[in-house]
């Protein structure tokens, strides 16, 4: 989808002089919409929005809450809609080309046939958001304008009224220089005034047609599709996951084979000096019982 849009010129430096701001070109960014996607307003109103039910053992036309799909749980309402507004974030991913104000949107779910409804209801939302905005901003510049309008109208009268009381106190003003001086400053007011004046009405009346102009701002160049291979992850990947986890598996069982053997040949040398050192300390402190034996042996 692309965005246009923007503030009128002569209105945006008009009210820059003045100290106000009217909301720029931030607010019509692709930027700005890739962030207005992930909004918590705009993720609850996507949860609450009703569905085709696309889980196994439905009845074709039911039709339930993506919240309720995504079975998130939750201690009460306000938990579960929050565990859903971090999921459902991250199944979303947005994309922004600078170059050409192109946003791009992906919706990552089980369900194919969500997966494009939720893209298309989350374009739709957008361009709600964007309407409401917009005529928002119109309406605080048809306000400004008309506060404007009325003031610059009334200042053009005094200006006007300025020069015509030096017209009537000074009818030979052309044979003075001074008096030439004070006349152009005069003027020079009422040329001002009146050009502002103008500019004014002009900003006025396309306030007024903004304000109640539904017109989407947000192009969609192509509507989201059911999608009919999965995106991720492929069979190649799995498999390739599997041969991997498999050598590391084999080949840590074989260390550890090693270990085990090493550890247990080691256990039995020491135990077999642990033997015969217990025997040679019984031949020092009962030689008796020893010699009794070989003699045994010797009959």
């Amino acid at each position: 989808m692309r965005s246009e849009g923007g503030l009128p010129g002569g209105l945006g430096a008009l009210a820059g002089q003045l100290g106000i701001s009217l909301g720029g070109e931030a607010s019509q960014s692709p930027r700005f919409y890739a962030e207005v996607s992930k909004s918590r307003g705009i993720l609850d109103r996507l949860l609450l929005s009703r569905y085709a039910d696309p889980r196994k053992g439905r009845e074709i036309g039911d039709s339930t809450t993506l919240l309720t799909i995504l079975q998130r749980g939750g201690r009460n309402g306000v938990d579960s809609l929050e565990r859903g507004a971090r999921k459902l974030a991250g199944l979303i991913a947005v994309g922004v080309d600078a170059q050409t104000n192109i946003v791009t949107l992906k919706v990552q779910s089980q369900y194919p046939a969500l997966a494009a409804a939720l893209a298309n209801r989350l374009v739709a939302y957008l361009n709600d958001f964007n309407t409401l905005s917009r005529q928002s901003q119109a309406r605080e510049r048809r306000k400004f304008t008309e506060q404007r309008v009325a003031a610059g109208e009334h200042e053009l009268r005094d200006a006007e009224e300025a020069l015509k009381r030096f017209y009537q106190a000074n009818r030979s003003w052309q044979q003075s220089p001074q008096l030439v001086f004070e006349e152009g400053q005069l003027r020079r007011q009422v040329d001002l005034r009146q050009e502002l004046y103008r500019t004014l009405q002009r900003e006025y009346e396309t306030a007024r047609i903004q304000e109640v102009n539904d017109t989407p701002v947000i192009t969609v160049i192509d509507q989201a599709v059911v999608p009919q291979r999965k995106s991720g992850p492929t069979r190649r990947l799995w498999a390739l996951a599997a041969f991997v986890l498999s050598g590391v598996f084999a080949v840590s069982w074989a260390f550890s084979a090693e270990a085990l053997g090493r550890a247990r040949h080691e256990q039995d040398g020491r135990y077999r000096d642990l033997v015969t050192t217990a025997r040679d300390v019984w031949n020092v402190v009962w030689p008796f019982g020893t010699k009794r034996k070989n003699a045994q042996r010797d009959s």
